[in-house]
């Protein structure tokens, strides 16, 4: 097992890494407290895959376990079904002592920690994420949301787990798409704060796309090493954090345009990152080799995906209604080398229209 902590006072947690670690979630959870309810939010595909595994890890009777199921998709992020597992929550006399545990990738994830952060006022929740994507982002952090119909994660808290579970094993399940999906995410780091992580990337990229574990081991502690270290420098996104968004408020808003489930998030954000490193050398921001070089590693990972072809009016008026807007100004996340970023929030609209019309 590998293991580090987010130092966040008293709601720092741990994340443990590994191969296999599912079966030792009952002991890990026995260290922090006796829950007096837990409840299981994980989707139908995962639960056949990993729940049985995962509930005999637990060791506790079915009289303190329940499955709070939500169907597998983006697109039932939402707070129909956050209400649902509420209700359930209600009709199992859940209390402030009760837990719950999501098993699953971000969706899972989001929704049930959202839940966990208002069911009376706040109770303690386990990640479990069965995603890349999940695993490198996601699940460490804090921030729990469902999305509103025309915003992605409007409706949200911050949240922090009393753990994090990473048992890599779960990849080997993945499907292509959801596993190049984590990827976007992986890079994300290599470009906002890590130049010599971004080459281990790109030196690897093959036994990456082999989903080789000793490599992916190490993407995952790194990546969450770099997440971590910037969330306790600012953990609800009043300064720094900010840096994390890199390619997501494009990205959120080919979400939005295209209708939830349509793109997997990573898709998205694979195709945030591109666009966020064209337009930050069309600003001269970002010099012609290094934006080859993140180019390139989006090909050799298979991320660099056809964007969609939406009306650029229509794209930004979406953009305008992100969370990250501030007093009006959209702010964009913008890589000025491999390593760095600059936060902008002075760049004409017209600007940002004119190059969504054409941005290749």
């Amino acid at each position: 097992m590998d293991r580090l902590k987010v130092d966040l006072g008293a709601r720092s947690y741990e994340i443990v890494i590994g191969s296999g670690v599912l079966k030792d979630l009952g002991v890990l959870l026995r260290s922090l407290g006796q829950a007096s309810r837990i409840m299981l939010v994980t989707n139908p595909t995962v639960n056949d895959l990993y729940g049985e595994q995962l509930r005999a890890g637990l060791g506790v009777d079915d009289k303190h376990l329940i499955l709070g199921m939500i169907p597998d998709g983006e697109e039932y992020k939402t707070m129909e079904h956050a209400l649902r597992l509420i209700d359930l929550a209600v009709e199992h006399h859940f209390d402030r002592s009760s837990l719950i545990i999501t098993l699953g990738g971000g969706v899972i994830g989001d929704l049930g920690g959202f839940v966990a952060a208002i069911y009376q006022r706040g109770i303690d929740f386990v990640q479990v994420p069965t995603t890349l994507l999940a695993m490198v982002d996601s699940s460490v952090g804090g921030k729990v949301a469902v999305n509103h119909p025309r915003a992605k994660n409007m409706i949200g808290a911050f949240h922090q787990p009393r753990l994090v579970l990473i048992d890599t094993a779960t990849l080997k399940t993945l499907s292509s798409r959801d596993y190049r999906s984590g990827l976007a995410e992986t890079v994300k780091y290599g470009i906002i704060a890590d130049r010599d992580f971004f080459s281990f990337l790109q030196e690897n990229a093959e036994l990456i796309n082999r989903r080789d574990e000793t490599v992916l081991q190490h993407a995952i502690r790194r990546s969450c090493e770099i997440k971590a270290a910037i969330v306790e420098d600012d953990e609800r996104e009043s300064g720094v954090r900010a840096i994390l968004n890199l390619g997501h408020t494009f990205g959120h808003a080919i979400e939005t345009c295209c209708g939830y489930g349509t793109y997997r998030h990573g898709e998205a954000v694979a195709m945030g990152i591109v666009l966020a490193a064209r337009l930050a050398h069309r600003l001269n921001l970002l010099d012609t080799a290094e934006k080859e070089r993140i180019l390139a590693l989006m090909d050799a990972l298979g991320l660099n995906l056809p964007i969609p072809n939406l009306p650029p009016q229509k794209w930004l008026n979406v953009m305008s209604q992100d969370k990250k807007v501030r007093h009006g100004r959209l702010r964009l996340v913008l890589p000025t080398a491999i390593g760095q970023v600059v936060i902008r929030d002075d760049i004409d609209p017209a600007l940002i229209e004119e190059f969504l019309s054409r941005p290749d």
